[in-house]
């Protein structure tokens, strides 16, 4: 499939043809057209049709898409039909909540591990999860091989961490200290997330002129 020079937008796209294909594979619907996904989606049929050409395009010409093999073929193209190995560096509300509450296999990852610097917690187990102590960290993710760091710890902290953990060989970082990151490692991706975007996004949708 072909990924070379393919836009940020229709990539973040990925995940929400992901989301309604499995919800459509979960209740039995065997194939789909363009434009019915399209009113499900909110988009139209063309940008549907323009966004999987962009990886050789999947549908057949008066047949739709059959939507097991859509699915299995988005899943491929975004990579969680493989397992990349996780941890969590910060046990605190943020960190607990994920590990207790969010689906790391259903989005591809193995959660291996949490770190924290709290001796109170250090030796807990959350959800069959380890928490280990910071010292620990570095080993870890050489012998664990360890794409992904998850990062909810203080902001403060957040920049040299994420240099630390691009030098350990980590891949990608998933950044919810509410710091814009970067490293220097141009081969790292880093995934800032921004609760507070959100809400102000909401906020202009709901206010008046």
């Amino acid at each position: 499939m072909r990924k070379e020079n393919v836009s940020m937008a229709v990539i973040r796209r990925m995940p929400k043809y992901y989301r309604y294909l499995d919800e459509l594979y979960q209740n039995g619907i065997q194939k789909i057209s363009s434009r019915a996904l399209a009113e499900q989606m909110g988009l139209t049929a063309s940008q549907i049709r323009q966004d999987f050409n962009c990886f050789g395009g999947f549908g057949q010409q008066g047949y739709g898409y059959n939507v097991d093999t859509l699915r299995e073929q988005v899943a491929s193209i975004i990579g969680i039909d493989r397992t990349h190995s996780a941890v969590i560096l910060g046990v605190g509300n943020i960190g607990r909540a994920l590990i207790r509450n969010f689906n790391f296999v259903q989005c591809g990852f193995q959660l291996l591990a949490a770190f924290d610097t709290d001796t109170s917690i250090v030796g807990d187990v959350i959800h069959q999860i380890p928490v280990l102590p910071v010292d620990e960290m570095d080993a870890f993710i050489r012998e664990n091989k360890v794409e992904v760091a998850i990062l909810t710890i203080p902001a403060a902290f957040a920049k040299a961490t994420a240099e630390r953990l691009s030098d350990l060989g980590v891949k990608g970082i998933w950044n919810f200290t509410n710091v814009e990151l970067q490293v220097k490692n141009p081969s790292v991706t880093v995934e800032n997330v921004h609760f507070s975007d959100s809400m102000m996004t909401l906020c202009y949708q709901i206010s008046e002129d």
